[in-house]
């Protein structure tokens, strides 16, 4: 996650105590609906950083019929919120209900919360439209010494909303997908490095890797997440990956060329570095 600036860790942390015993006792009264949008809309101004009368608007209108709040930056539109009482169970309903609003306002993400249940989607555009859970907390349940607990609850703060920080978060949850993972496992490229090290393990022995990858799919993966929408979908992301040249995160010092220092007009030393790229494979 993205690392929380210790202004807005203290915002949060003030936030999370400020408000706990403000939900318990509304919930123990069982609040309704319009109360606990109240409180909500507090919340995302005190807590989240949302300014009240210019980027939180209320009973934003979609097709004749509307969601409790949406939040908007700039002038656009970047989050829906459906808001049920505080004491209700959220149904999958009241998440398509969401999701319908989102998808008629071209929106990629919707909250749904009770002030105390805060379940965060990402919204897929295809056919049919799909969402996808990707941030759930309790907020009765935080703690403000908790590091983890605060980065959970920045991810919906104003400041993560403009460095996209939700999304990255996204991306990275989908990285680690079960899916994912096992369309890497059974992949070209990893099906020959498997077979590369099955041959160190047991010289002379040949093993192909239709071979490695008929027991990987029938005696080590889960039949879940081999098969589906999900599973293809993951297929074709892998596939499409297969070729893309990874991007370093550091320099490769042991190709990196130096020529003798030169002297700016000031004095200081500049040093010019030339670095050789070697594209052939491992063999």
């Amino acid at each position: 996650m993205a690392a929380v600036p210790s202004r807005v860790a203290s915002r949060i942390a003030a936030g999370i105590k400020r408000f706990q015993p403000i939900l318990a006792a509304a919930k123990s009264r069982d609040v309704n609906e319009s109360d606990t949008v109240v409180i909500v809309t507090d919340m995302l101004q005190e807590v989240f950083g949302y300014d009240k009368y210019t980027e939180i608007t209320s009973e934003h209108a979609i097709r004749g019929t509307y969601c409790d709040l949406a939040i908007k930056l700039d002038g656009v539109l970047a989050l829906l919120l459906e808001v049920k009482s505080i004491g209700l169970e959220l149904k999958d309903s009241f998440v398509k209900q969401a999701v319908d609003y989102a998808a008629n306002q071209g929106v990629d993400w919707v909250l749904l919360t009770t002030g105390v249940i805060w379940r965060v989607y990402k919204v897929s555009f295809g056919k049919p439209i799909e969402h996808e859970l990707v941030l759930e907390f309790n907020f009765l349940e935080l703690n403000p010494k908790d590091d983890d607990h605060i980065e959970q609850v920045f991810m919906l703060a104003k400041e993560s909303w403009q460095k996209a920080s939700l999304g990255e978060y996204h991306a990275q949850k989908q990285a680690l997908n079960r899916f994912t993972l096992a369309a890497i496992v059974l992949s070209e490229t990893t099906l020959d490095l498997v077979r590369r090290e099955l041959r160190r393990v047991s010289p002379g022995i040949k093993i192909g890797t239709s071979e490695i990858q008929s027991v990987l799919e029938v005696e080590v993966l889960k039949r879940e997440v081999l098969e589906g929408e999900k599973a293809e979908a993951a297929r074709k992301l892998v596939s499409r990956a297969a070729n893309r040249p990874l991007r370093s995160t550091k320099p490769d010092t042991e190709e990196v060329n130096e020529t003798p220092e030169t002297v700016d007009n000031a004095g200081s030393s500049v040093a010019s570095e030339t670095t050789a790229h070697n594209g052939g494979a491992d063999t």
